[in-house]
């Protein structure tokens, strides 16, 4: 049964289907990415900088940025742009989180389910 949703973009009544967005703003949405794509496509823009695509493609940063988490943008190939990092808003430019907050939400990881089986068990250990 297909579900009727408002649109997170502009709030008009749609048949959620496929997408989360309205047919409207979809195809806005898909006509930013694919301004953004032909211009990083060119060799002469691969040395851009996200500022730069922004300024030349019209695009939102935020936009972009929302394509490259998508994983539709990949910036392998591209030396000079970086993005914030989710959590700490370092400059990064692979993957959604920068190394130390990788680290840091490992590090919580590996030492929570410690702590859970610790209090399982009635013991409290502290480690200096």
């Amino acid at each position: 049964m297909k579900e009727l949703k408002n649109c997170p973009n502009c709030g008009n009544l749609f048949v959620k289907h496929l997408r989360v967005l309205c047919d409207t703003c979809y195809k806005k949405e898909e006509a930013m990415f694919e301004k953004v794509a032909s211009y990083i496509r060119k060799k002469e823009n691969r040395q851009a900088t996200l500022h730069e695509v922004q300024e030349s493609t019209g695009v939102p940063e935020a936009k972009i940025t929302s394509f490259i988490r998508q994983g539709r943008i990949q910036v392998a190939h591209l030396p000079h742009f970086y993005y914030e990092c989710e959590m700490c808003e370092q400059l990064i430019n692979e993957g959604r989180l920068c190394q130390s907050c990788k680290m840091e939400i490992r590090t919580e990881l590996e030492t929570r389910p410690m702590e859970k089986n610790h209090e399982k068990l009635g013991k409290s250990y502290h480690l200096k």
